[in-house]
């Protein structure tokens, strides 16, 4: 395709007085607004998307440090957080983008990685109803980190389509019209009497392609302003499209990072400790270098690996490595246990009404506390990376939510320029966040550069589950107090937690000074029925010696479960029904509309308050996530001891639905995932060693264990997208509790939910 030159163009941004920063490239906390275009809010002013976040000087921390010590700066902070809307942060030119073929196949290179959420095919629709294609037309790749746009901040957060919805528009509806206006020029014609169908440009008995336009044009000129669809003209978005990405995961074509091969590959293993706490010392080698196939064995400063002609070559040598570590504990359960309580550690109050704390001295209080154990990723594809790396280039094919942080992490380790690593993100064969950190790039880069050749290194699936970042256990305390007409008149909800985003890679080390509390730990966290006149959330932070991180949906799964669990009990306590009682105490704005639309959907489909089969029950919870509301009603029997679930109804608002398809798709899977992690998945610490560490012994649900029916609603409560992969965990835990405790007056109060 020739290439495009770009003109500039002009820009305007409205400022608010405290906003969020950019730091080091990574966008976090706050988004803000740009100034819209007053004529019409479809006529989009062409613009690049910045955050401007606080600068990390020196003395700006030290004004920071002052400034969110104040607690209410502080409950303010955590309250964008919860509402925050994460834009993907744009300055690329269309061409960047996307690739017109000669065929008339559109090509969009997405910066978002498809790790089976099904993102490409709801991409696909948006760029097709903008450039007013066939949903066929379009093609959606990963895109390479050289030439293409770069996401600098992550896939997760369910924020892909979110994210996107404007940007793709934007860019969409701009290659339009220099497509558009590149035809006019061509037929010397004014371009308004030109039609688009399908690609195809058609005025006074003429037509060309989108490709053949290409092949005509060496100049462009990126349009001031483009108009938008409004939402009454869409054909594409909001239908059921099939998944693009459908048939090469049927045929089994090698699509994963797993699959890939470079000529002349080798393969690599690296040693990783089986005890948590642990650090590299030293290794012997000797016997490993020795072994059949083995070509090098590369001691670093901080690790020791292996490459070999096979993969059971590379791994058989790495067993003969004696590695010396320094292990400065032997850690048992307990000993977590203990730790992680609330009380202990540093609390954050990140929400606060009334007075909570005075009226929870009264008498009367209810009290009641929750546990959630370690649970692992247990994705099928384990992690790993291939690497090659040259003189001046380092290319590295990998499973990976963090393509940009994997080039500079590589640049780094190698002294390269980023411009000098070209990332290329295969499919993932599960994510979840476990792919939000990939040292095993840099490793597998280590590795190449020793032999000259591609190395293959992989995890094995014990390595995979002993040095997983795991989402922590925590420990929930919640206090609440009646008043005369039935209603909750004060709750305080505490969390204790070890870290999910301090500590990453991703969050910048200011955000522990200006939230104070780990903002993926407390998610979920919040009440969320505000019209309770006093109400407070704490979050304890507990540094735990093994690795935590980003879980799908992070701490919403574990603080829903304790919060829902407990709203049904008070309104147990009350006489009344659980519904309504959570109706009667939602704020009568947009997100508690919102909020009250999907519980009432939810309640309406699964036919509450009416009579269910014999030995059944129905449970509800609902929770508010990545500003999607959901609400649950879980059908359960209890057969022969074990809790068995028969059907879900969720009613979900998303907003505008891009595929009503793929959001019931991904309301399925995490509700599945969702019953799997309350029912069955728990690892635990012994001597030192985190376990189980194969399937099979880390229980999770199976088929048999899956519902029956899964019955989704869909609501849309807003003129844009929001989050769907993640919000539809929060409530199942709960849900499935809640109608537990109507089968057997047994309030479950642990996960994973267990008789006694």
């Amino acid at each position: 395709m020739p290439e495009i030159p770009f003109t500039g163009r002009s820009r305007s941004l409205k400022l608010a007085p405290i906003r969020a920063t950019d730091y080091k490239d990574y966008p976090l906390i706050f988004k803000y607004d740009y100034m819209k275009d007053n004529n019409s809010a479809n006529n989009i002013k062409s613009k690049t998307r910045r955050r401007f976040l606080i600068k990390a000087s020196i003395g700006t921390a030290v004004i920071l440090g002052a400034w969110a010590s104040i607690a209410p700066v502080r409950r303010m902070v955590a309250k964008k957080i919860n509402e925050i809307d994460l834009e993907y942060e744009n300055s690329d030119e269309p061409i960047t983008w996307f690739e017109v073929k000669a065929d008339n196949t559109i090509v969009l290179h997405s910066p978002k990685v498809e790790m089976g959420q099904g993102v490409f095919t709801g991409m696909a629709q948006i760029v097709a109803e903008e450039l007013e294609v066939g949903i066929a037309q379009v093609q959606v790749v990963n895109a390479s980190s050289l030439g293409r746009p770069v996401d600098k901040f992550a896939t997760g957060g369910s924020t892909s389509i979110a994210g996107l919805w404007d940007v793709l528009r934007e860019l969409a509806a701009q290659m339009r019209e220099m497509l558009h206006n590149s035809a006019a020029k061509i037929w010397n014609v004014p371009a308004e009497s030109l039609t688009i169908k399908n690609g195809v440009v058609m005025g006074k008995g003429q037509q060309l392609t989108y490709g053949q336009i290409v092949q005509k044009t060496t100049e462009w000129k990126v349009p001031k302003e483009v108009k938008l669809k409004d939402k009454k003209d869409y054909k594409v978005i909001g239908k059921a499209i099939p998944r693009i990405d459908l048939k090469p995961k049927v045929m089994g074509e090698p699509i994963f990072g797993l699959d890939v091969s470079m000529p002349g590959m080798l393969y690599g293993a690296v040693v990783r400790p089986d005890k948590i706490d642990a650090i590299f010392k030293s290794a012997d080698t000797s016997q490993a270098e020795k072994m059949p196939g083995v070509v090098k064995v590369v001691l670093e400063k901080d690790f020791v690996g292996v490459v070999a002609k096979t993969y059971i070559q590379a791994h058989d040598a790495k067993k003969a490595i004696k590695v010396q570590w320094k292990v400065n504990r032997v850690w048992q359960q307990k000993d977590i246990e203990d730790m992680l309580k609330v009380g202990e550690g540093t609390d954050f109050v990140i929400q606060k009404k009334g007075s909570a704390k005075r009226a929870l001295r009264e008498e009367g209080v209810i009290e009641a506390s929750f546990n959630t154990p370690i649970g692992a990723h247990a994705h099928l594809e384990p992690n790993g990376a291939v690497a090659l790396v040259e003189k001046d280039k380092a290319t590295i094919k990998i499973s990976t939510q963090v393509v940009n942080m994997t080039r500079e992490e590589v640049a780094k380790r190698l002294e390269l320029k980023t411009s000098q690593v070209e990332v290329q993100a295969t499919f993932l064969g599960g994510g979840f966040g476990r792919r939000l950190h990939t040292p095993n790039a840099v490793q597998a880069a280590v590795l190449s550069k020793a032999v000259g050749k591609p190395v293959h290194v992989f995890f094995d699936r014990q390595e995979e589950f002993q040095n997983d970042t795991f989402r922590p256990p925590t420990h929930h305390m919640l206090r609440a107090t009646l008043n005369k007409k039935g209603l909750i008149h004060a709750i305080e909800h505490n969390v204790s937690s070890g870290d999910v985003a301090f500590g990453s890679p991703l969050t910048p080390g200011y955000a522990e000074i200006l939230a104070g509390a780990d903002f993926g730990a407390w998610r979920g966290g919040m009440i969320q029925y505000e019209a309770i006149p006093n109400f407070r959330a704490v979050s304890w932070r507990v540094k735990l010696p093994f690795a935590t991180s980003w879980w799908r949906s992070l701490g919403l799964l574990a603080n829903t479960f304790a919060i829902e669990s407990f709203i049904d009990e008070l309104a147990l306590k009350t006489g009344k029904d659980p519904v309504q009682f959570r109706l009667a105490q939602i704020q009568n704005d947009e997100r508690g509309q919102r909020l009250k639309g999907v519980i009432e959907a939810a309640a309406k489909k699964a036919n509450w308050g009416k009579p269910v089969p014999k030995g059944r029950a129905l449970g509800f919870a609902a929770s508010t996530d990545a500003n999607t509301p959901v609400a649950q009603v879980a059908e359960v029997s209890i057969d022969n001891g074990r809790i068995k679930v028969h059907k879900v109804t969720c009613a979900i608002d998303p907003g505008i639905v891009v595929n009503p398809d793929g959001v019931r798709a991904q309301c399925e899977g995490a509700i599945i995932m969702g019953i799997s992690a309350s029912m069955f998945e728990k690892m635990e610490i012994k001597d030192g060693a985190v376990g189980p560490t194969i399937y099979g012994a880390y229980e999770m649900a199976l088929m048999r264990d899956a519902p029956k029916e899964i019955d989704v609603v869909l609501l849309e409560g807003s003129s844009k997208p929001s989050g769907v992969g993640e919000p539809p965990l929060g409530p199942i835990g709960a849900a499935i509790a809640n109608a537990v405790y109507r089968l057997t007056n047994q309030r479950l109060r642990s996960l994973p939910l267990t008789l006694t």
